[in-house]
């Protein structure tokens, strides 16, 4: 009798637990980067926050350097706005082949400071790129950070354009291709899950990306012996879920899924901006040099990547740009 009693207690239990595991939903996240950065304890954030929020019913799996896309960072955004995957964490320049207006942010020398980032990004003119974005099937939640994009190489400092003349630079998308060609570099267009060993075997001689989000979680100094702190283009990162899922969610759930993704991203962004600040000298204590450009050198730069920015400016929109432009004015000069 009393074996009979205890069989339909563990029953139940099991019952219990199959249950809770059937009303759960969980959803694929993918993002371009290894399980190391700031991009994947953002995913972890909003995975933590989804389920606390939703009672447990609502549940992120998070597949870290694009292996849902084969490694193609640029084919994540397409698969997440046809509803092949459920939500995505990228930068914006990665999904700028997809959406042109996407290389706004990244502009040649548009931002100096973190101050007019976020009066740019997290105000009207970030809420006009939601709406562009819309269109092409992804929701964008919020904004995230991977930050000011830096240069490092392993042939000598750089100090001036013509440093870079002939130099072999990976770089992530179309319009830096535009610019390293002003430059007198050589870009190469490479997957990010391919950089590493590129730059390991002198494929190519450098790359750029920012310190806090990239450089020092992807131990970039165990192949690169010079960093220039330049700051020349500012990248962001996003949450976006399908437009397809999110349209068939109630306003509860939306609700909470919108609550949980602004929560997670500014989390993202508080951690990128703190691994910034000590980043520098976690690079100097692996070895790697650091070059600070003064105002007049940067000036140099700022001027040969100028026709850049403009003719980049048509393709992504003169009236966009300007609400950036303007946004960036607004704030006060330090």
């Amino acid at each position: 009798m009393q074996s009979k009693h205890l069989l339909s207690i563990i029953v139940s239990i099991t019952s219990v637990s199959f249950t809770a595991v059937a009303y759960a939903e969980t959803y694929r996240l993918t993002h371009n980067t290894s399980n190391e950065t700031s991009w994947q304890q953002g995913a972890e954030k909003f995975h933590e926050l989804l389920n606390e929020k939703s009672d447990g019913e609502i549940g992120i799996e998070i597949f870290p350097n694009a292996v849902l896309s084969g490694g193609d960072q640029m084919r994540q955004a397409e698969m997440v706005g046809r509803g092949d995957l459920d939500f995505l964490i990228t930068s914006a320049i990665n999904v700028t082949p997809l959406i042109s207006e996407m290389a706004v942010f990244s502009l040649p020398y548009l931002f100096s400071n973190y101050a007019q980032v976020d009066a740019a990004i997290q105000g009207e003119p970030g809420d006009k790129v939601k709406a562009i974005v819309e269109e092409h099937g992804i929701e964008v939640l919020a904004w995230g950070e991977n930050g000011f994009r830096e240069l490092t190489n392993s042939v000598h400092p750089i100090e001036t354009p013509e440093d870079l003349n002939g130099m072999k630079v990976r770089v992530a998308g179309p319009m830096y291709i535009d610019v390293f060609d002003a430059l007198g570099a050589n870009p190469q267009q490479i997957q990010w899950t391919e950089t590493f060993s590129a730059l390991q075997q002198g494929v190519v001689d450098g790359q750029e990306n920012p310190v806090g989000s990239i450089i020092v979680p992807q131990r970039i100094y165990e192949v690169q012996e010079h960093l220039t702190e330049w700051h020349y283009s500012y990248d962001p990162i996003f949450i976006g879920v399908s437009k397809q899922l999110w349209n068939s969610w109630d306003d509860e759930t939306q609700a909470t899924v919108q609550a949980a993704a602004n929560e997670a991203m500014q989390y993202q962004i508080e951690i990128s901006r703190e691994t910034t600040a000590s980043g520098i000298d976690t690079l100097k204590e692996n070895g790697m040099q650091i070059t600070i450009l003064s105002e007049g050198q940067l000036q140099a730069f700022r001027d040969i990547t100028q026709p850049v920015y403009e003719s980049w400016a048509i393709r992504v929109g003169k009236d966009l740009v300007q609400s950036f432009e303007y946004a960036v004015e607004q704030v006060p000069t330090e």
